[in-house]
């Protein structure tokens, strides 16, 4: 199993294969398609992540010490941001994720290239995915 620092430096080597943010948005929409889906008991007001101006679900499992998350939205760029994250730190440790520095947001310039509601969504899916991971710590 990769470390989170180890699939952000893949993120990033991913990205700097586009020569344009149209390309790496489309990049971003593909993860979103294959991001694997919800359960739908799941999509309830208390997975939904606030601060999101579209809808997007989020929920963890903590199972053999490790924390899956799954995901969905109504938006297919949300989608693909909530799936960029998941792929970093879905299968860590809660320890892991809690301090866990995302780099890798400035270093692709994802955070300059959304919209500020987008860029707010972006700051509550991390908080949120870290929230969990305290929680689960404990």
């Amino acid at each position: 199993m990769s470390t989170i620092q180890e699939i952000q430096k893949e993120i990033i080597e991913d990205f700097a294969m586009f020569d344009d943010w149209i390309q790496k948005y489309e990049y971003l929409i593909d993860l979103g398609k294959e991001l694997s889906p919800i359960d739908e008991k799941y999509k309830t007001e208390d997975n939904l992540i606030r601060g999101c101006q579209s809808r997007v679900w989020l929920h963890a499992e903590h199972t053999d010490g490790k924390i899956i998350y799954t995901a969905d939205s109504d938006a297919i760029m949300s989608k693909g941001i909530v799936a960029i994250l998941i792929n970093v730190l879905s299968g860590q440790a809660p320890s892991e994720i809690a301090t866990a520095k995302l780099d890798f947001i400035n270093k692709i310039g994802l955070k300059e290239q959304l919209s500020p509601t987008r860029a707010n969504g972006l700051v509550s899916m991390i908080k949120q995915m870290k929230l969990y991971a305290l929680a689960f710590n404990n």
